[in-house]
């Protein structure tokens, strides 16, 4: 099931605009993994300085996925792009431990924004294909997911690379953005 699968099951109404904000440290995957999503090379990708915007339309339906470079320089530019998202999308190294303390410091400010309040989360473990990748159960434990209350949330173990558990995330989105626009 390709993306445009995905855009038809997610389509509840004509013109519908869904936006997701694509976040998480440098060298997580973000690029790689909206490269995928978009069905596009990814074998020569360069870390995003600034951002990428993909837009697909399917039927009168558009998803727009911003794709926010993570370097530490960047990060307080996030903010700008809070406004009106529809689900966020956290991408994490499985494979980075070293920055995992880091990476978990900056989903939780992410959550305690205003204006991504009871925005939806998608968080990738990527880089599963690594043999030094943790387990998504492992880093769910390691940044207390469990005590997110106010928000549907998600952790699925991915691939960028490989595409593997991409599409399962995916759905997981779909199902929840739908609910949300309700």
């Amino acid at each position: 099931m390709g993306l445009l699968s995905i855009l038809r099951k997610l389509k509840s109404a004509p013109d519908q605009e869904v936006r997701i904000l694509l976040l998480g440290l440098d060298n997580g995957g973000k690029t790689t993994l909206l490269k995928q999503l978009a069905s596009e090379d990814i074998s020569h990708i360069t870390p995003t300085q600034g951002f990428n915007i993909k837009s697909v339309q399917s039927q009168g339906f558009k998803l727009n996925v911003w794709d926010i470079g993570g370097q530490r320089k960047i990060r307080p530019y996030w903010r700008n792009y809070f406004e009106n998202t529809d689900v966020l999308i956290y991408v994490i190294d499985s494979a980075d431990r070293k920055r995992f303390e880091e990476t978990g410091q900056e989903l939780s400010e992410l959550l305690d924004e205003e204006k991504l309040n009871g925005v939806p989360v998608l968080i990738f473990a990527n880089k599963q294909d690594l043999l030094t990748a943790a387990p998504a159960s492992e880093i769910a434990e390691g940044l207390n997911l469990h005590t997110i209350r106010d928000r549907m949330w998600q952790i699925q173990s991915c691939s960028a690379l490989t595409g593997e558990g991409v599409q399962d995330g995916m759905n997981w989105l779909c199902k929840n953005v739908t609910a949300k626009k309700k």
